[in-house]
């Protein structure tokens, strides 16, 4: 063990001249012992956050979807109202389409809009689209 303190008596008689030192050790750095340990915990923390990150990511796009979806759905309404039958095409309302978006055109008054999921979102909602028709019903129900 380690003496921290050493006491150097320079006169016995008084107590004046007893000096202290205190044993230091010089420290110019981190050790690997540090290093490792806050790789750890940064690993750690990554392990649990970027599960939530995806999910969170997920639920945006998800929501962008039903967002352009009810945009289209608004826009079909008016455009009924205007040229009283539904456009066949999403560039005819003034829409821009983004590339998994789908528009089919039913029996006449009606329409379909669908929007697939692509890339990281395609496991969301086990793969399905989202749709909406200009009844106003939304699927796949509960996603919406």
């Amino acid at each position: 063990m380690r003496a921290l303190y050493s006491i150097v008596c320079v006169n016995s008689g008084s107590l004046d001249n007893v000096k202290t030192q205190k044993a230091t050790r010089q420290q110019l750095g981190f050790s690997l012992i540090d290093v490792l340990i806050t790789v750890v915990i940064v690993g750690i923390l990554a392990a649990v956050v970027y599960p939530s990150y995806q999910a969170i990511m997920r639920k945006n796009n998800r929501a962008a979807a039903e967002s352009y979806l009810a945009d289209v759905a608004q826009r079909q309404q008016q455009y009924l109202l205007d040229q009283r039958g539904y456009a066949s095409d999403v560039s005819a309302l003034g829409v821009p389409t983004p590339a998994a978006i789908a528009v089919a055109s039913g029996p006449p008054m009606t329409f379909s809009a669908s929007a697939a999921p692509i890339g990281s979102q395609a496991s969301d909602l086990s793969g399905q689209s989202l749709t909406i028709t200009n009844t106003g019903a939304r699927g796949p129900s509960g996603a919406w």
